[in-house]
C-alpha cells in the first residue's frame, strides 16, 4: 500500500510540473505579470501563443486636466461695462472738446479717482497735440499705452529669499478676504514645492482660526495658533521658530483687521512686523488685501497701512463682482506700490498674478 500511495503522489508532481512548463511557454503564470510590464499598466491581450511584447498596446493612465486660468476680460465684464457707454460715445464723432469730458468722466466713474484721472488725461492730451491726433480710435490706444505704462511701474513678482523662512504678512480690514487669500496662496506656493506654516495671528475672531485650520488642513499645511484674545505677535513669533525648527520655506501670517484710522491698532501691527522679521525669519512680503469694490477708500486704506508696516504689494479681491477696477490704477499711480495678486473669483485658481496689459485691455476694449 504504501508503494502505491507513493507512486500517486510522484505521477501528481509529474503532472503539475509539465502544467507549469506549460503555462510558462505561453507567456507566463498567473502568478506574474507578463516579460516587461509591472502589473500597474493596462496592456491588450495576445493570442496565446504570441510572443511577449508582439503587438502590446500600453494604455498611459489620463493625466488630469491642467486648471484653465480665468480670462481677465470675462471676469471684468462688469466693470467693462461701466465705461462701454463712454466709449461707444467717443468712438461715434473725431475727437473734440466733448471727447476729453467723458474721457474724464469715464475714468472718475471707474474708480480711478481725481487726481490721478487729471495726471493720465494731462498727459494724454499733450501727446494727442504733439502728434495731431483726431482720431478716436487712436487715442484710446494712446490711453490704454499710458495706463499699462502707469501699472508696469514696480515689482510684481512675490519675493522669496532661499535659506531662511521667509515670512509673507497678509494684512488689511475685516471682510477684504485676507484668510481665504492666504489659504489659496498657500496652496499655490506648495504646488511650487515649497513648505508652508500658517500663522493664526487674527487672535480677536475665533472664526479666523477655525477657517485657517480648515486651509491649513485641505493643503497640509502646518498651523499655529494661538489662545482667544492673546497676543498676536506670540503666535507670528512661534510660527517662525516652528518653520526654522522643521525646515519650512514660508511663514504665511494671519493678521487682525485693523480700522486704518484706529492708531492703537496700527501700532499693534507695527510690533507684529518687528517681531517677524527677527532672525531666524526675514519678512519678505507685507500685502494689503484690500476689497476692490470699497473704491476710493481702498487708497485711504493703503496710505495709512503703508505708514504702519511698509506694504511691499496689494492683493486685490472681488475684482470680478461690482467692482469698477480703477482702484488699481489709484494705488500705483499715487503710492507706487504695485499690484501682486488679483481674485477672480472663488475657486483657488481664481487667485492669479496681476497683468497690467490684460487689464487694461479687458476694461477698454
Amino acid at each position: 500500500m504504501e508503494i502505491v500511495i507513493a507512486l500517486v503522489v510522484l505521477a501528481v508532481v509529474v503532472v503539475a510540473g509539465l502544467a507549469v512548463v506549460g503555462l510558462r511557454s505561453r507567456g507566463g503564470t498567473d502568478l506574474e505579470p507578463p516579460p516587461g510590464g509591472d502589473g500597474g499598466v493596462a496592456v491588450e491581450e495576445r493570442p496565446a501563443g504570441e510572443p511577449a511584447g508582439a503587438g502590446a498596446v500600453v494604455v498611459p493612465p489620463e493625466a488630469p486636466a491642467p486648471p484653465v486660468r480665468p480670462s481677465f476680460r470675462d471676469r471684468l465684464a462688469k466693470a467693462r461695462s461701466t465705461l462701454s457707454g463712454y466709449l461707444g460715445s467717443i468712438r461715434s464723432r473725431k475727437v473734440d472738446a466733448e471727447t476729453w469730458e467723458e474721457l474724464e468722466e469715464a475714468l472718475i466713474r471707474a474708480d480711478v479717482g481725481v487726481a490721478t484721472t487729471t495726471r493720465v488725461l494731462d498727459e494724454l492730451r499733450e501727446v494727442a497735440a504733439a502728434e495731431s491726433i483726431s482720431d478716436p480710435e487712436a487715442l484710446l490706444g494712446r490711453l490704454k499705452q499710458q495706463l499699462k505704462d502707469v501699472l508696469a511701474d514696480g515689482d510684481r513678482e512675490l519675493r522669496f529669499d532661499e535659506g531662511v523662512p521667509n515670512v509673507w504678512l497678509f494684512v488689511g480690514v475685516n471682510g477684504v478676504g485676507k484668510t481665504t487669500t492666504i489659504g489659496k496662496v498657500a496652496h499655490q506656493q506648495q504646488a511650487q514645492g515649497r513648505s508652508v506654516v500658517m500663522a493664526a495671528g487674527d487672535t480677536f475672531r475665533a472664526a479666523a482660526a477655525e477657517q485657517l485650520a480648515q486651509w491649513a488642513e485641505r493643503t497640509g499645511a502646518d498651523l499655529v495658533r494661538g489662545s482667544e484674545g492673546g497676543d498676536p505677535s506670540a503666535v507670528v513669533f512661534d510660527a517662525v521658530q516652528r518653520a526654522a525648527a522643521r525646515g519650512r520655506d514660508l511663514v504665511l501670517a494671519d493678521t487682525a483687521g485693523r480700522l486704518h484710522t484706529k492708531t492703537n491698532l496700527m501700532e499693534e501691527l507695527r510690533k507684529v512686523r518687528r517681531v517677524a522679521d527677527r532672525e531666524p525669519g526675514r519678512v519678505t512680503e507685507v500685502l494689503l488685501v484690500l476689497d476692490a469694490t470699497t473704491g476710493q477708500n481702498g487708497l485711504t486704506q493703503a496710505q495709512q497701512f503703508t505708514e504702519a508696516v511698509d506694504v511691499t504689494g496689494v492683493v486685490l479681491t472681488k475684482l470680478d463682482g461690482s467692482a469698477k477696477g480703477g482702484i488699481a490704477l489709484a494705488i500705483q499711480a499715487t503710492l507706487g506700490i504695485p499690484i501682486k495678486l488679483v481674485g477672480l473669483g472663488e475657486s483657488v485658481e481664481d487667485l492669479v498674478p496681476f497683468d497690467p496689459d490684460e487689464f487694461v485691455e479687458a476694461l477698454l476694449s
